[in-house]
């Protein structure tokens, strides 16, 4: 149900001033001919981990999405900020060829990520969850949609999650979709999303802000909101 976005939840620390974390560890995930990079943050005792697919045009560097990451390891959870494109990939990009694009490539390269992920110590173990912002939602959805064992919630910022296209009725996995109310084009692409995904689903509609949740308070509500939906559906013990 269309709903509008709300700070549920206990009080947590604003993304635009997140308290200090832990130092971020390199990791390299080969795929495809190609090194992507990615900043893994663990905190003491995690919880879960949660991989960040990012958007056309953007990279681990996003400040918005390490301003949610940050609020997610206030919350007690691992996060993964990965490139999805290698850097001769990103160069090619900027001149023009449009891999951003390509959504079952991306799928195919976050599940190489889970792949990475598994095989480490730290974080191994642990429940996951998907964050997916722009043509990364998309990328995000598939890769749920083909490892539904794997992926135990995923939730879209501003997400062009109808790029996910015959992926979305296979995702089994609580799926979040925010968008501002203000971006009216990717609200109807995602009420049609809404309608085509058959696991739970909840279309969260943040008052005000438009598609890069620059207003004052909005990307407040979307780690609001992101964290609430992890701490739900990423359950404490892995094998729950």
């Amino acid at each position: 149900m269309t709903r509008a976005a709300r700070a549920g939840g206990r009080a947590r620390p604003s993304p635009a001033d997140p308290p200090p974390g832990p130092d971020p560890h390199p990791v390299v995930v080969p795929v495809d001919g190609t090194d992507l990079h990615g900043d893994l943050v663990v905190p003491d005792v995690p919880r879960g981990v949660v991989v960040f697919a990012h958007g056309s045009g953007s990279g681990r560097h996003s400040p918005r999405n390490r301003a949610v990451a940050g609020r997610l390891h206030a919350d007690g959870f691992a996060t993964l900020l990965l490139d999805l494109l290698g850097d001769d990939e990103a160069e090619r990009e900027r001149a023009g060829a449009r891999r951003r694009f390509d959504v079952p490539r991306l799928a195919r390269r976050l599940d190489a990520a889970l792949d990475v992920l598994a095989e480490r110590d730290d974080v191994g173990a642990l429940p996951v969850g998907l964050f997916g912002a722009s043509t990364g939602a998309a990328a995000a959805l598939r890769a749920a949609a083909d490892a539904p064992r794997r992926v135990a919630a995923v939730v879209s910022r501003g997400g062009r999650t109808d790029l996910a296209g015959d992926a979305l009725p296979r995702v089994r996995c609580p799926t979040r979709l925010i968008v501002g109310s203000e971006d009216r084009t990717v609200w109807d692409l995602n009420e049609r999303t809404r309608d085509a995904l058959r696991c739970e689903v909840d279309l969260a509609i943040v008052p005000g802000a438009g598609h890069l949740f620059e207003e004052p308070g909005a990307l407040d509500r979307v780690a609001d909101l992101t964290a609430d939906w992890f701490d739900a559906h990423l359950p404490a013990d892995p094998a729950a």
